[in-house]
């Protein structure tokens, strides 16, 4: 296998060369950057995924390649998160002059970091998180000025003691002083006292490089950096392709350990890898009598897990849960803020008592974690912990937190206010990828409980959150099924064709005001057909305090309502068809339709460090 790779690492950039001297098939040659790429791949010694196929000497613009991300042609973002690569890190890389942001981990690069790196004068994220690295830092990484993030846990990491540390400081200045010198913040894991922590059995070593001396002033400081990051920190799109779904079986998840997953390759980590990966314990035949342990992941793994947090920390965080967002049938809805200034939603649920919480609901409690924990994508109201502790009796949810609350408040609440049509055609793009990725980026796929505008939350920039029901399926009897894999795959299929239909009737409540029903129109969809069908009366059923809207746009929107509620299933298209149909006439791009800023990368920071403590 080794001689292969190699045979194959030798020819590769033979290969290069030819098409830098003789231009083959009209490109006389690649650019630096290309070039420089070309030697990243390279280097690559195993692909499993073929995620680099596209790679191709012959394309000029390597600005088409996957991962690679360009502003005015050049390179600024590099992202390859995930995709199980092996080999070592090109010194190339240290070519990339314009690279701002440089994401390799969750892969197995091993060797060193190349000391190369540090001429790039211009990046201000470099994540080697989840490797295999020696890593012994090179001094001339302190060349890198503009570096903000330094992120190398689960790496073979040496002891900080033996690594020149001189050269990584913090600077004093606030950092809301744009105009100051740049700070590099290495969140390295970092705990709250910014000091060392270990987790016993695994290397998972995390550690900052930060003179002790400095620690009050670096606390001191934590504030300005969170909200100075918050601003700066692009919300980069890392949602990645997954195989297709086929059919076949289905895994259930309520016995696997749960981390994040971007859906794109298993949320469990290779057990080949780490030998000593602690296993998952059977659900225990009755509930515990003794509290759980505080801040103790529900199934640790190799990637980013799901933290587990104490009732004491949310009690703190949601004011003594007195800041009640919503009282819904099953649960209540918190409002918490956390030390960082992140807001996070805690959704609890009513019963409160452990005689009242049957088997059945732990089971589907600890199933509803492990499914929204392979959820993770920008326009999804992402899973970031939970809480289960026995006295007093507490099962939550921690999620993002949307403050512009539902869209069906802005909807049909006239108080609230309107939302343009640019805002909605947005808002329905943003839904739709969310929607495409649970269908078919993610293997097997899931299906959205009930797509409707109440379960649809705005951001304060009114971006789409998606948001799942939680509670209400968990305490309702579950229905008799079978449990074949066939069975699944029917209820799967079934439930990905009524969120089309779903999201259809979505459709048409956004962009005529009406609701879904009511005692003076009746069904909605009956109430359209007319308007639907004859395209010269379309423009009639547009919300009436809508200032102005765009005909193309009204006519592909509903083009595919069409299409959606359609009365037999297999006539449907898919979310893939309609987000395709759509882009056809409207222009909101993934990138666009999410929030301008993200809460869950500064959440998940401040729960590590409540867990390092």
């Amino acid at each position: 296998m080794g001689m292969r790779c190699d045979t194959f690492k030798f020819w590769f950039r033979i290969y290069i060369c030819f098409i830098t001297l003789w231009g083959i098939h009209g490109c006389l040659s690649l650019n630096d950057e290309g070039m420089a790429l070309l030697e990243f791949r390279a280097r690559v010694t195993c692909d499993p995924h073929a995620a680099l196929e596209n790679w191709d000497p012959n394309d000029c613009d390597p600005c088409n390649w996957v991962g690679v991300h360009c502003v005015d042609g050049k390179v600024q973002m590099l992202d390859l998160n995930g995709l199980s690569l092996e080999g070592t890190l090109a010194p190339e890389l240290g070519r990339l002059s314009h690279l701002k942001s440089l994401v390799l981990c969750n892969n197995n690069f091993s060797g060193d970091i190349p000391k190369e790196l540090g001429d790039l004068v211009e990046l201000e994220l470099l994540d080697l998180r989840e490797n295999n690295l020696s890593i012994s830092i090179p001094t001339e990484l302190s060349r890198m000025l503009s570096l903000k993030h330094l992120l190398l846990c689960y790496n073979k990491v040496e002891d900080s003691d033996s690594q020149d540390q001189g050269n990584f400081r913090f600077f004093s200045k606030s950092l809301l002083d744009e105009c100051s010198s740049p700070l590099t913040t290495l969140f390295a894991c970092i705990n709250r006292k910014f000091g060392h922590w270990f987790k016993q059995g695994q290397e998972e070593k995390c550690f900052d490089l930060q003179p002790r001396t400095n620690e009050a002033e670096i606390e001191m400081n934590v504030p300005n950096l969170v909200n100075y990051a918050r601003r700066r920190l692009l919300d980069q799109s890392s949602n990645l392709a997954a195989l297709p779904y086929n059919g076949e079986q289905t895994t259930d998840f309520s016995y696997i350990p749960i981390s994040f997953s971007s859906g794109s390759f298993s949320a469990v980590p290779d057990a080949t890898k780490k030998q000593n990966q602690s296993q998952t314990p059977p659900l225990p035949s009755s509930p515990p009598s003794e509290p759980s342990p505080p801040s103790e992941p529900l199934q640790a793994g190799k990637q980013t897990r799901v933290p587990k947090l104490n009732r004491a920390e949310l009690e703190t965080a949601c004011e003594d849960f007195s800041n009640i967002v919503t009282n819904l049938e099953a649960c209540t809805v918190f409002k918490g803020t956390l030390s960082s200034g992140v807001e996070i939603a805690v959704v609890s649920t009513l019963i409160n008592s452990s005689h009242d919480w049957s088997k059945n609901m732990e089971l589907n409690y600890r199933r509803k974690i492990a499914t929204l924990s392979r959820i993770n994508h920008k326009n999804f109201v992402n899973l970031i912990g939970y809480c289960e502790e026995q006295e007093p009796f507490s099962r939550m949810f921690i999620l993002e937190y949307a403050p512009n609350g539902s869209l069906f408040d802005y909807l049909h609440v006239k108080e609230i206010g309107c939302l343009e049509w640019n805002e909605r055609i947005r808002i329905i793009m943003g839904t739709a990828y969310c929607l495409q990725y649970m269908h078919h980026d993610l293997n097997p796929p899931i299906a959205h409980t009930k797509v409707n505008s109440r379960l649809i939350m705005l951001t304060d920039d009114y971006a789409a959150k998606l948001c799942e029901v939680t509670f209400s399926s968990i305490i309702e009897p579950a229905k008799a099924t079978t449990r074949g894999d066939s069975k699944k795959s029917e209820m799967t299929r079934a439930g990905l064709d009524n969120n089309v239909y779903e999201f259809g009737v979505l459709l048409l409540e956004i962009i005529s005001g009406k609701l879904p029903h009511s005692e003076e129109q009746g069904n909605i969809v009956n109430w359209a057909a007319d308007y639907i069908n004859d395209k010269r009366s379309i423009c009639y059923m547009v919300d009436p305090s809508l200032k102005s809207f765009k005909e193309n746009e009204l006519d592909v929107v509903c083009e595919v309502i069409q299409s959606c509620i359609q009365p037999d299933p297999k006539l449907r298209p898919t979310m893939r068809d309609i987000t395709s149909k759509l882009r056809e006439v409207i222009t909101v791009t993934p990138e666009q339709a999410v929030p301008r800023l993200s809460p869950l990368w500064w959440a998940e920071l401040e729960i590590l460090s409540v867990e390092a403590t």
